[in-house]
């Protein structure tokens, strides 16, 4: 059953997965570290020992710096009509080529639609 099968509403399910991929580019490495020791100094419920390890965290690394900069709750926080029940994120270096083909988004699409259509296919009777 593909997800526009499931039925919406009040008889269906009330639980939608969003699902974003964002590549950045840093182009200011102090910035985003200075931003993210802002962010966990300010935040009063850290304790002191995990406070020290996220620092060092983002004194080593960007991606680290980003993941305590970037929250998912900001994302959807005005949007009415809905609850954030539960949101996980990470972040890491990626090799990136904008001219590669397994960087094109519209692909994977097309391919999910190839594939929506072979089960289509199969799930239909054959005659003679």
């Amino acid at each position: 059953m593909s997800t526009t099968d499931i039925p919406a509403g009040e008889s269906g399910p009330r639980y939608v997965r969003l699902q974003v991929e964002l590549v950045l580019e840093i182009t200011g490495s102090g910035e985003l570290t200075d931003a993210a020791l802002e962010q966990i100094g300010g935040d009063e419920y850290m304790p002191d020992d995990e406070r020290q390890h996220a620092e060092a965290s983002v004194r080593q690394d960007e991606s680290e710096a980003l993941a305590y900069l970037v929250d998912p709750f900001d994302l959807v926080t005005s949007v009415p009509g809905i609850e954030l029940v539960q949101a996980s994120w990470s972040c890491a270096h990626t090799e990136y080529d904008p001219d590669s083909d397994e960087w094109d988004l519209y692909d994977d699409e097309a391919d999910d639609d190839a594939g929506d259509e072979a089960d289509i296919d199969e799930e239909e009777p054959r005659g003679r």
